[in-house]
């Protein structure tokens, strides 16, 4: 069977864009699979942060391995490697509603890696004072919640 070349040129196209759509749904996926990951971060974090504020609101009442066990979990996770979860491309101007993290992430000069050591250093001095008592649970948590707020504040799209 003999081909027009008009006929193979459009096979020939077809897939290569057959290739680039594929590389495209791959980025996506990886994409999404980033935002999820570090979606199910934030959603540990707040977990542990949950039961700790609660205590330290009075909420919830002090258990000495319980506080400490979510604090451990609290700097366990701020000693993780995220680089995976916050792929260039995965900000709110590329991927919509996927996410919150604005663009400004990763500019040059975006701060996030000083506030990402901030919040690990408050988070092992949590994790050292949970055993200690409610109180020392209260005075620790307000260096974690900076941290956090710090971060979402320049870098979190915002709910309004």
């Amino acid at each position: 069977m003999k081909f027009k070349p008009t006929v193979v040129a459009g096979l020939a196209i077809a897939a290569l864009l057959g290739t680039a759509s594929l590389t495209i749904a791959q980025d996506d996926k990886a994409a999404m699979d980033a935002i999820k990951a570090r979606k199910a971060t934030m959603q540990l974090f707040a977990y542990n942060l949950g039961y700790l504020g609660g205590v330290a609101k009075g909420e919830i009442e002090y258990d000495a391995a319980a506080a400490s066990a979510a604090a451990s979990n609290l700097a366990k996770l701020t000693s993780l490697d995220q680089s995976r979860y916050w792929l260039p491309g995965t900000d709110t101007a590329s991927m919509g509603e996927a996410t919150r993290a604005l663009p400004a992430l990763w500019e040059a000069d975006s701060e996030a890696g000083q506030m990402v050591m901030q919040l690990a250093a408050a988070a092992a001095d949590l994790d050292a004072a949970a055993g200690d008592g409610a109180d020392a649970v209260r005075a620790a948590l307000g260096p974690v919640g900076q941290a956090c707020g710090a971060c979402h504040k320049a870098y979190r799209q915002s709910d309004n």
